[in-house]
């Protein structure tokens, strides 16, 4: 599986991803034909800097002139006119959705009275689009990025001096792992915020890969004390089952987790009722000790990636968990098939799964032999022996 990991030691904000993805190898002339197919008085370019003594790309967009598209509409519709892939309109039209619904949250307003300022300027929408160009571009199946580091002190912003990190790129970074900085700049800024947050999948400091490429992609300050530089590393993540010839199937699931200590049992099964009804791919409950002795509940699901978020609100609203860990997990799994086998006391449902050396199992369905033990008169366990497993 290919993996794209943001290393934001500098933060993060949309010329340097631009600049990173170009520094990765990225044409420079692809993102330039997307551009000029948006129709606007914008063009790029690209040069080689150092910050701070270390070399990286930096990526300039020349505006003719600084008019600003202020409204979500205007701005879709360029993304409509544009000649990109669906992949990329797609992701720079969800990374401005991003955008609009902070600033509507941070300013308290409704989505369609939200003006772009800063953000609705020429060169952040050829730096969005360009980012979403590039990153579809880099051919990779999923991505990952380090704590993000936003910055103190404050900014001049059209609503005239905001701290850092401003409201709007705060609540795009909301659910996001912070790392401390004492830099008084603004290091992440909305444009980069959400980029980040549009594609990122799992935040760690150091995922297990093999880098194949490396881009830096330079800010435009010059740090005495630190490169101004966001490094994207592209590689491989191989699964368990390609190390082992492909013997089982295998995918990425994610792991959410939290402890509860002050909520009954009954409202730990019900919410296990609605995460699986909700599509979690297994829910499990440990019983545990916690602290200060109270006892409590480990609560565990394994879910699709897609689903994290929908499954999180669901721990969150039902249990009052004050947090969710989640990490990813590989998993190797066996080939499977619905099957029916017949036993003495009629047909049984059942799932027979296989690896590629001839290792195969047969598992009944609960329900079905529960029901024909009622049926039949006979005890449970009967019926579960006579239930033939072919190896």
């Amino acid at each position: 599986m290919q993996l794209a990991h943001f290393d934001c030691f500098s933060g993060i904000s949309g010329d340097m991803v631009l600049g990173a993805v170009l520094d990765a190898g990225v044409p420079a002339d692809a993102i330039r034909a997307a551009l000029a197919s948006l129709g606007l008085p914008i063009t790029l370019e690209v040069e080689r800097v150092k910050r701070c003594g270390f070399a990286a790309t930096k990526a300039n967009v020349v505006a003719a002139d600084q008019e600003d598209y202020r409204f979500l509409p205007d701005i879709l519709a360029i993304l409509e006119r544009a000649a990109i892939t669906p992949k990329q309109r797609e992701l720079a039209s969800r990374i401005f959705q991003k955008i609009a619904e902070a600033e509507a949250a941070a300013h308290g307003m409704p989505l369609e009275r939200v003006h772009f300022h800063e953000v609705g300027a020429l060169d952040s929408i050829a730096d969005i689009v360009g980012a979403a160009v590039g990153l579809e571009m880099l051919g990779v199946e999923r991505f990952t990025s380090s704590p993000v580091p936003t910055g103190t002190g404050t900014v001049k912003a059209a609503h005239g001096i905001m701290p850092v990190p401003t409201p709007g790129t705060l609540q795009l970074l909301k659910g996001v792992p912070l790392a401390p900085s004492k830099v008084e700049f603004e290091l992440t800024t909305p444009t980069g915020a959400a980029i980040l947050t549009s594609v990122v999948t799992e935040y760690t400091a150091s995922p297990a890969m093999v880098v194949e490429t490396i881009g830096h992609g330079a800010g435009t300050k010059d740090f005495l004390d630190r490169p101004n530089i966001l490094r994207l590393m592209v590689g491989t993540v191989q699964a368990p089952a390609a190390r082992r010839g492909g013997l089982e199937e295998s995918d990425t699931v994610l792991v959410l987790e939290t402890n509860l200590d002050d909520v009954p049992a009954e409202i730990v099964g019900y919410c296990t009722e609605r995460l699986f009804a909700a599509g979690a791919l297994d829910v499990f409950v440990v019983q545990g000790q916690m602290k200060k002795g109270r006892p409590g509940f480990l609560v565990s699901v394994i879910c699709d990636p897609a689903m994290a978020a929908d499954l999180e609100t669901i721990l969150f609203r039902e249990t009052g968990t004050f947090g969710v860990r989640r990490h990813a997990a590989e998993r190797s799994k066996l080939r499977r098939e619905a099957v029916t086998v017949e036993t003495p006391w009629g047909p049984v449902k059942a799932k027979r799964g296989w690896r590629g050396d001839g290792f195969a199992l047969v598992t009944p369905e609960y329900d079905d032999c529960a029901r024909l033990a009622r049926e039949q008169g006979v005890p449970l366990r009967t019926v579960y022996q006579s239930f033939n497993q072919p190896r």
